[in-house]
């Protein structure tokens, strides 16, 4: 039976519900390409299914934040996923603040152990800074999926190392997703 993956590129292209910029680069760009060349990977792997909320870069859910929110967690629940992993990009007012954090809803559940093997095999992957797995039981789309979920934050749009990073090697932050799940799950490369 294949695992299924619910991959949610975190905000709309336009209109309500758009991501972080820094360096001329834009959150919503960047979780699209980054869940679709994860969806990639999972797909050529028949131990895993996999859905998108967003199936093309101008695909927008929602009328509002909430609706948008509210749109991609009622897709993986009513799938149902067994799994839900969203992807953003952070952004902060210090230029210098800068790294891949994996937020969760609860510490110690199987989201936070997904959540630790994701950070580690991106800081692997990709060489980001590695600043832990936080707790934030405020986030819409943890606290209301029916399955374990972590919403990782890739990199700092805002920081310019990690903006270079998040624009020359979106395969490769895919690729740590991929690698994080493989080895949360105990299987082969």
């Amino acid at each position: 039976m294949a695992i299924k993956i619910f991959i949610d590129q975190g905000h709309n292209p336009s209109g309500p519900n758009t991501g972080a910029e820094g360096f001329g680069l834009k959150e919503q760009d960047i979780t699209y390409q980054v869940g679709k060349e994860l969806a990639e990977l999972l797909r050529a792997d028949d131990r895993f299914e996999v859905r998108l909320s967003r199936n093309t870069p101008e695909e927008r859910l929602g009328t509002s934040n909430t609706t948008s929110l509210a749109a991609r967690v009622r897709a993986a629940n009513a799938w149902p996923a067994d799994y839900f992993i969203s992807i953003h990009a952070n952004a902060n007012t210090d230029p210098v603040v800068n790294g891949t954090e994996v937020y969760v809803y609860r510490k110690y559940t199987q989201s936070y152990y997904l959540a630790q093997h994701i950070l580690s095999a991106i800081v692997n992957v990709v060489g980001t800074r590695d600043n832990g797995v936080r707790v934030n039981p405020s986030l819409y789309v943890l606290r209301r999926t029916n399955m374990p979920a972590v919403l990782v934050e890739l990199a700092y749009v805002t920081n310019a190392g990690d903006a270079e990073k998040l624009e020359t090697m979106q395969p490769e932050f895919a690729r740590g997703i991929y690698e994080g799940l493989l080895s949360y799950f105990g299987l082969d490369q």
